[in-house]
């Protein structure tokens, strides 16, 4: 993967200082794909106050009116988080394994953000495939939404700014074409086993052919377990 595979998506972004530095983060550890899902209205003054020199990546943006439709051609699906709990996913990576752990995989990838004020919700983190959190202290352990951006941006850009292709590297089906393969096979609906299922195919960065092969077994394996007369 290479930092022009990641893409940053703000959800319900509502300040426009905040979006703005947003933008100059991204830039400085080159990244360009930004991505708003459900953004409050805002100040564009604010915006282009703290773009320096990075205005491209604001008029480049892409916008967004929910979650799922920002990160449906994604293959991998990041959120970010500092709350733990039983609907904020089993699996969470530091910033720096996670740039690592990326740099192995095929591509898009998208690292999400919460509200600037309430972080991700536990729908929000649903449709990621895994969480990922920063260490801070206790004391304080709430950042700044492009202080938290930046950082991530940086371990990115330390792992893959040299990054070479990879002969014979394959493309990852995005979150679209996985909920379209759990939803053919015969499985829980259930919303946690259907989750749980979609989660864990993205992360193993199936291609399509292999989708279609994973879903032939499954069928087989259905086939087989029938009670015969």
């Amino acid at each position: 993967m290479f930092l022009h595979d990641i893409k940053i998506i703000l959800s319900r972004v509502s300040e426009g200082g905040n979006a703005g530095a947003v933008c100059r983060a991204m830039k400085n550890m080159g990244l360009s794909e930004l991505r708003l899902a459900g953004p409050q209205p805002l100040v564009l003054e604010k915006v282009f106050t703290m773009a320096v020199n990075a205005w491209d990546v604001w008029e480049n943006a892409r916008i967004y009116n929910n979650l799922a439709d920002a990160t449906a051609d994604c293959s991998i699906v990041v959120g970010t988080t500092r709350r733990r709990g039983q609907n904020r996913k089993s699996i969470s990576m530091t910033p720096r394994e996670l740039a690592l752990w990326l740099s192995e995989r095929p591509a898009p990838a998208a690292v999400v953000f919460g509200n600037e004020r309430t972080g991700l919700e536990d729908a929000e983190l649903q449709l990621c495939n895994f969480a990922s959190h920063i260490p801070v202290s206790e004391a304080h352990p709430s950042l700044n939404l492009s202080h938290a951006v930046l950082l991530y941006a940086y371990e990115l850009f330390l792992v893959m700014e040299q990054q070479l292709p990879v002969k014979g590297n394959w493309t990852a089906m995005n979150q679209a074409e996985i909920q379209s393969l759990v939803g053919s096979l015969s499985y829980p609906k259930r919303e946690e086993p259907v989750r749980f299922l979609q989660d864990v195919i993205s992360r193993a960065g199936l291609s399509q052919s292999e989708g279609k092969r994973f879903k032939e077994i499954i069928q087989k394996a259905d086939r087989l377990a029938e009670p015969k007369n």
